[in-house]
């Protein structure tokens, strides 16, 4: 299902949720159009692959299609790579680190030309007028993890930062209550495993707190929306012990 996050008209910002279907874990899909040029961000794998294609085209047209963003490498969010390069022209959008990753998921000459490689500071896109911002997030979950910040929307897409664990629930739908948000939906929990260290949090949060963020959509779960709401979560993952700083000798136990 599309759910529309932002149009003023000529710009649109586009969430795709409740495309996987089976045993695959809930992510949500965006899109962003300007000037009827778009760009797919975080597109899935084989479980979404023809549904986004399906409900993608009610905004934009597949061949105006000019980039397909990759926050970073794991199936759920670029396996489709090969149908995306075969039906448009786009670029694959993806940190230095993962582009020799990607021909493996495509056929032999696929990827030839058509990959954007993402310096490590991150870059900035031009779409139709208007220019979208890349920006790092490293180490948080991956190296080489990166997310779209979108101007004209003031939407910060944060890929798994922000995510949470509920089935049903999509990005177009902010949380209300954050303290029961991070019990109830696991993201808490979610984030103690899976971000890597309290240092990169910290990092992250000073770079967005320099930015005019109105609203934070992660990939898989609601979003966050309001300077308010921005602020409390940013509170939040800034005090954040995990990762590496939960690690102990009991995670490594001796082998006989």
């Amino acid at each position: 299902m599309a759910q529309v996050l932002y149009n003023d008209g000529n710009h649109k910002c586009i969430a795709f949720t409740d495309l996987v279907q089976g045993e695959g874990i809930q992510a949500n899909q965006f899109a962003i159009v300007h000037d009827g040029d778009g760009m797919l961000l975080d597109p899935g794998g084989n479980l979404t692959y023809k549904h986004l294609l399906a409900e993608m085209a009610d905004h934009f047209l597949p061949s105006h299609t000019r980039y397909i963003f990759a926050s970073h490498q794991d199936p759920d969010i670029i396996a489709s790579a090969n149908g995306w390069l075969l039906i448009t022209d786009a670029q694959i959008v993806i940190a230095q680190e993962w582009t020799r990753f990607i021909p493996h998921f495509c056929v032999k000459g696929a990827t030839e030309g058509r990959l954007i490689p993402i310096p490590a500071r991150g870059m900035t896109l031009p779409l139709g007028r208007t220019r979208l911002e890349i920006v790092p997030a490293h180490y948080l979950h991956t190296v080489g993890f990166f997310q779209v910040y979108d101007p004209i929307s003031k939407i910060l897409f944060s890929g798994d930062i922000g995510a949470s664990l509920m089935d049903g629930v999509s990005a177009a739908q902010p949380v209300e209550d954050f303290d029961r948000h991070l019990v109830d939906h696991h993201m808490s929990g979610f984030h103690r495993r899976y971000m890597s260290n309290n240092r990169a949090a910290r990092l992250w949060v000073n770079m967005v707190r320099q930015m005019d963020v109105e609203w934070i959509v992660p990939q898989h779960g609601a979003s966050y929306k309001g300077k308010d709401m921005v602020k409390r979560f940013l509170d939040w993952f800034e005090k954040l012990e995990c990762g590496t700083d939960l690690l102990t000798e009991a995670d490594f136990p001796p082998r006989r």
